[in-house]
């Protein structure tokens, strides 16, 4: 055991405030832990309490020879935490025995756990010792009995009748389970319970007492006529969701199920994305009104004129960025601060450029077909240049000479990609013309941003320019 010893000063004096006395305390105890192993069939720890007194530490273990171990590898110098062992960490706190407790292993298995407290000579605790028993083969006889847990009359049947024995209701489950009578007195509890009271309370939870004189907040849920009731309540900053049952008049099951689910993580993720989608709506609103800015300050240096050959280029240049501007205007119109609607965005981009004063005279019309898809908006940014840009084309090229003119823009969703085509009734593209800035754009952005494939091409009245992408790639 020298060695054994060696290891409880070095971890005690690392991760604990025992004094030396304390320290020599838990010596002379480790020192019976094989004879309790072997006794009990079972294997034994003794835990103390660290620095922050959030957790404990193993010091000491023995594994028995008169049985198979709960353990594969050893857990000295591993921290037990409150979540996968509240029995330990009760029993340091309060120094009450926890008897047959159910446990989760440092290596993820379930035992039954029996813990009392070490007490130095000054009557502090200075640690736990605890006794662990494979309990696998009760398990499986517990999972059969899972079903019955839905059925709540036959679930507090069993509670009641084994309430002077042993309850069989999961020691390990996450919620604080508390089962009362018609006068609200305690009639069972389970360790996530006994913790809850003892952190709102800092009182120990007893049979008999009623619940209400740990938990004000429950009078007027427990008096609510409704046989189920669930309702969030908070507690010490924190937010429970407790959920009441109540059981019908059996004469063995009569009673009162309340459970308390935590949500207090919950609701604070919750909080913390309301609060990231309005600082992301408040981004796009002021991308949107500098968009708009910039368009407005093109349209007043137009007003107070520019060379009518420039006047094309000032034209171009403000479709492109109030086609910009219309992805965040629809990102703003609608309740999700990330998607767009691709029919909505095309209508918007194609009646600004088809309707505008500088073509009030011109007599085209255009339409616009497919299914309701909504897009990422840093896809929807690309999209809205890339349908300015073609329409922008049809407009100004396709129809010289032509009295009427027809624009028609369809997509459609085959499996993951998106196929956009624009199709016109003009004069038909000529491979051999001259490469416009805006089809140069169109390519560029297909191929880098989308990762996709474009096409222009004569057809056997007017042109049609194709877009395929993938929608799930970035």
């Amino acid at each position: 055991m020298k060695k054994s010893t060696q290891s409880i000063d070095v971890l005690c004096r690392l991760h604990t405030n025992l004094t030396d006395e304390d320290i020599e305390k838990i010596k002379e105890i480790s020192q019976n832990l094989p004879l309790i192993a072997d006794l009990n069939r079972a294997n034994v720890f003794i835990d103390c309490p660290t620095n922050e007194g959030k957790h404990a530490i193993v010091v000491a273990e023995a594994s028995p020879r008169t049985a198979k171990s709960v353990y594969k590898n050893p857990v000295v110098g591993k921290f037990a935490y409150e979540a996968f062992e509240p029995a330990v960490l009760f029993t340091l706190r309060t120094g009450k025995e926890m008897f047959l407790n159910r446990a989760i292993t440092q290596e993820g298995k379930t035992v039954e756990q029996s813990v009392v407290p070490i007490k130095g000579n000054k009557n502090n605790i200075i640690g736990a010792l605890i006794m662990e028993k494979d309990i696998s083969e009760k398990l499986k006889h517990q999972d059969k009995l899972k079903a019955l847990s839905e059925a709540t009359g036959t679930l507090s049947e069993i509670l009641i009748g084994l309430t002077e024995n042993r309850p069989i209701i999961p020691e390990v489950i996450e919620e604080s389970l508390f089962f009362i009578d018609q006068k609200s007195r305690l009639m069972y509890f389970n360790p996530s319970a006994i913790n809850l009271v003892y952190e709102v309370c800092h009182a120990e939870c007893k049979v008999g007492v009623p619940i209400d004189n740990y938990f004000p907040c429950l009078k007027d849920i427990i008096k609510s006529s409704e046989e189920l009731l669930m309702k969030e309540v908070k507690i010490l900053n924190k937010v429970f969701q407790v959920k009441k049952i109540t059981l019908g008049h059996h004469p063995k099951a009569n009673g009162t199920f309340i459970i308390f689910r935590d949500l207090t993580e919950l609701r604070e993720k919750e909080r913390e994305l309301v609060v990231k989608s309005v600082v992301i709506r408040e981004i796009h609103h002021r991308v949107k009104n500098n968009l708009q800015t910039v368009a407005s300050l093109l349209r007043l240096q137009m007003r107070r004129g520019v060379p009518e050959d420039s006047k094309i280029y000032f034209i171009e240049s403000l479709n492109r960025i109030l086609s910009i501007a219309s992805v965040y205007e629809i990102i703003l119109s609608n309740s999700n601060v990330d998607d767009v609607d691709i029919y909505q965005l095309i209508e918007k981009i194609g009646n600004m450029i088809v309707y505008a004063e500088e073509f009030e005279n011109r007599n085209i019309t255009i339409e616009y077909s497919g299914p309701k898809i909504k897009i990422k908006s840093n896809k929807a940014v690309s999209i809205a240049l890339i349908i300015n840009e073609l329409i922008q084309n049809c407009v100004k090229h396709a129809f010289k000479g032509i009295s009427k003119g027809y624009i028609k823009v369809n997509y459609e969703k085959i499996e993951n990609e998106l196929y956009v085509e624009v199709i016109d009734n003009g004069v038909g593209y000529s491979p051999s013309a001259k490469p416009s800035l805006g089809l140069d754009i169109v390519k560029m952005m297909v191929e880098h941003d989308l990762s996709g494939y474009f096409s222009i091409e004569r057809a056997e009245n007017g042109t049609i320019a194709s877009v395929k992408f993938p929608l799930d790639r970035e």
